[in-house]
């Protein structure tokens, strides 16, 4: 979970490497590290710590520098010190890497290494693939010419690895050099005039180019200053397509805002309209999803649904698992990905699995990916990340079509991951279940869903005085029912993750089957209690907590009178048929959970211990 950028071409290296850097730093922010080759030897500069840390201690650029690689890091293997940060070099001094991912049998080859003479001043296991590289390339054996010897020894090095990486490879002997390989961690080659720009996402690259390579697994490139071949790591070359980077700097940019996490919290509106736009036909009561063309015959014959995901987009996934059981009629189930992996599933004939995930590189969902297919699913995918390992592995799917999202806790994802899959839905439903006049109600509704979000986040500053009221207590308790209970675990997890509150989400009706035994006045109480058809039932539940002495926060529908009788804050949604419902009452919580961070002093957009894309296990 960590990001690697390297760059090779006409420019100074070192600016671009630092920018690189900032702009990856979602991915991973416990130490840094650039280095570079100068006079035939390579020049490391690391840090503990965030990005501008390092900047402090590195000089003035050199100009001569037309070659580096770098790294921020999210720690694995070892404690995030300046000993850990990459790169890493070998114990001949001759080649650094920067990596990504986990290396699964370093302490075998650790100790064979050692064994042959190599030493070790980490505790990670990039280091093994430094040194593996290094022995190789010191010894006697490969062909003979050097610049073959250093790819050789590269591919040599690299199948022996188990595990996952994206690596970026200097060797001092070729300072005009650049190596680059990939298995089950991302890595983009961006192609610009006489230059070459490598990064973990596209976020770093497209300041130069929107040009690029998505490397496959067990592929690599090799770039000079003015050309570049790929291949495979089994020296078989291969012709890769180039592709267009389909987002722009200002998409990653703050424009005005304090944090992303609020720039994406605030973009909701327009981004589900980029989301739904062409594909919801309201004048025939239709959805249309391209991506699924091919399959729609597949879908309607389906026996069963599988739902893979982890975090926020488990928590889609299972408003996803509520809408296809009632659109559908279709048993589905929403699998934590981590465990459904280790699991023996049951996969029978006509079973669909449905990948979600922001990134579309998610280790724990490829993995899922990879024992459904093998057992004969079909495999849909959900991602947001054009050209994504999980976009190009499934059969087919849908592009969430938001954006890049650079805060680390998801937001604007969440509700498109919705979104697209309440089209699945209502488009499956139209096909088998449900009537030509059921499916345009809920697609005109669903289109005035935009609109309706601008409404919420106009009570940003009225959250941020309930935020402000509560962020002294150190639990809170989140209940909801029906598809809000899915909303309910996603805002506790909002809560969690930025301000560092522990908070736990709950079926509201499960509260008094022991979790009541927790409510007093030092618990804030976070209600979902939307006009459904559980309505009578949560405001029981309120009145449970009230007659307890709790405090409670209460998600309600507009104009709701009762309500306000019972609750000690109030926060307002506009009226939405039940079934969308999340779309609407998941805002509220964001806000809540991105002030409370904020009031307690803490970065929303690098939360302790987290980072953005879980590429590792």
């Amino acid at each position: 979970m960590c990001g690697i950028i390297a760059y090779i071409g006409k420019k100074p290296a070192q600016p671009i490497l630092v920018e690189g850097l900032k702009r990856l730093e979602y991915r991973g922010y416990d130490s840094a590290g650039v280095g570079f080759i100068n006079d035939g030897e390579i020049n490391i500069t690391k840090s503990s710590g965030r990005i501008n840390a390092l900047e402090e201690q590195l000089e003035t650029p050199d100009k001569t520098n037309l070659l580096g690689i770098a790294h921020t890091r999210w720690a694995t293997h070892g404690q995030p010190n300046t000993t850990n940060a990459h790169p890493h070099l070998d114990y001949t001094g001759k080649i650094a890497v920067v990596h990504n991912g986990i290396i699964e049998n370093y302490n075998t080859l650790k100790t064979w290494l050692q064994n042959n003479g190599c030493e070790f001043v980490s505790d990670t296991d990039t280091e093994v693939i430094s040194n593996l590289i290094g022995y190789f390339y010191a010894s006697n054996d490969g062909p003979g010419d050097s610049q073959n010897k250093f790819e050789w020894a590269v591919q040599t090095a690299l199948n022996e690895l188990v595990g996952t990486y994206g690596l970026a490879i200097i060797c001092s002997d070729w300072p005009e050099m650049l190596i680059c390989a990939k298995k089950g961690s991302p890595l983009i080659l961006g192609i610009g005039k006489n230059e070459y720009v490598i990064a973990s996402d596209a976020s770093a690259i497209v300041e130069h180019t929107t040009q690029a390579i998505y490397l496959a697994d067990n592929e690599m490139a090799t770039m000079g200053p003015d050309s570049f071949r790929t291949k495979t790591i089994d020296n078989i070359e291969i012709r890769k397509d180039l592709k267009e980077i389909e987002f722009s700097l200002d998409a990653i940019e703050l424009d005005g805002f304090e944090h992303y996490m609020l720039k994406e919290i605030c973009e909701q509106p327009s981004a589900l309209s980029t989301c739904l736009g062409g594909r919801i036909d309201a004048r025939n009561g239709k959805v249309v999803l391209g991506g699924l063309d091919n399959h729609w015959r597949e879908l309607t014959r389906a026996k069963r649904v599988i739902i893979n995901a982890c975090g926020t987009a488990w928590h889609a996934g299972l408003v996803g698992e509520f809408l296809l059981e009632q659109f559908v009629r279709i048993s589905t189930e929403t699998e934590y990905a981590s465990e459904f992996r280790y699991r023996n599933p049951i996969i029978d004939d006509g079973t669909i699995v449905i990948a979600v995930s922001q990134s579309g590189e998610t280790a724990d969902t490829l993995a899922a990916i990879e024992q459904a297919k093998e057992r004969g699913a079909t495999v849909l995918g959900i991602v947001n990340v054009v050209g994504s390992t999980i976009a190009r592995t499934t059969d087919a799917g849908i592009y969430l079509r938001v954006g890049p999202e650079i805060g680390v806790a998801s937001t604007k994802a969440f509700t498109a991951q919705v979104a697209v899959l309440t089209m699945l839905a209502i488009e499956m439903g139209r096909r088998k279940h449900i009537s030509d006049e059921t499916a345009k109600y809920y697609i005109e509704e669903l289109a005035a869903i935009p609109e309706k979000i601008k409404t919420i986040l106009k009570q940003s500053e009225h959250i941020k005085e309930i935020a402000a009221a509560n962020i002294t207590k150190d639990n809170w308790l989140f209940l909801g029912r029906g598809f809000n209970y899915p909303v309910a675990l996603e805002g506790a997890l909002k809560l969690k993750e930025i301000s560092y509150i522990h908070a736990e989400g709950l079926p509201a009706a499960e509260m008094k089957h022991g979790p009541i035994a927790l409510i007093n006045d030092n618990m804030p109480t976070v209600f979902i209690a939307t006009k459904c058809s559980q309505y009578e039932k949560i405001l029981g539940n309120i009145e449970e907590v009230k007659a307890r002495g709790g405090r409670t926060i209460v998600v309600a529908t507009e104009g709701d009178e009762e309500i306000k009788k019972i609750a000690d804050h109030l926060i307002t949604v506009p009226e939405v048929p039940e079934a969308l419902q999340p779309l609407v009452t998941v805002i509220p919580l964001q806000l809540l959970a991105y002030h409370a961070a904020v009031l307690r002093g803490h970065d929303v957009d690098k939360p302790r211990n987290l980072a953005k894309s879980v590429t590792v296990e």
